[in-house]
C-alpha cells in the first residue's frame, strides 16, 4: 500500500500538534502510532475516491456506525474487519516489522 501525503495542515493535525505537547498523550500516541497511521491512510484513500463511509459500509455488509468508530479508532481493528475494508477499496496491504529507533 502506498503512503498517502497529506499537503495542508488539517484541524486535525493542528489539533494532534497541540495534543502531542502533553507527554502522556504523546506516549499513548507513540505506542499506537503505527494502527493511527493505517487507518489515516485509508481514511485518506477513502475521501480521496469519493466513497461514503455508508457505501464502504455496504460493501462490507456493515453499518455506517461501524466505519466510523474504525475511522475515529474508537475500537482496535481486527485484522479480519482490515481485510475487509482494504478489499472493498481494492487495495492490497502487507504488515511489516522493522526495529524500533531509540
Amino acid at each position: 500500500m502506498n503512503i498517502l501525503k497529506i499537503d495542508k495542515k488539517t484541524n486535525y493535525n493542528l489539533h494532534k500538534e497541540e495534543l502531542m505537547q502533553n507527554p502522556e498523550f504523546k506516549k499513548a500516541y507513540d505506542d499506537l502510532g503505527s494502527v493511527y497511521k493505517l487507518i489515516r491512510e485509508i481514511v485518506t484513500y477513502r475521501i480521496e475516491h469519493g466513497i461514503s463511509q455508508k457505501e464502504l459500509a455496504d460493501r462490507i455488509g456493515t453499518k455506517q456506525s461501524s466505519i466510523s468508530r474504525f475511522e475515529r479508532t474508537m475500537k482496535m481493528p481486527s485484522l479480519s474487519f482490515l481485510n475487509q475494508i482494504t478489499e472493498a477499496l481494492g487495495l492490497d496491504w502487507e504488515i511489516n516489522f522493522t526495529p524500533k529507533t531509540v
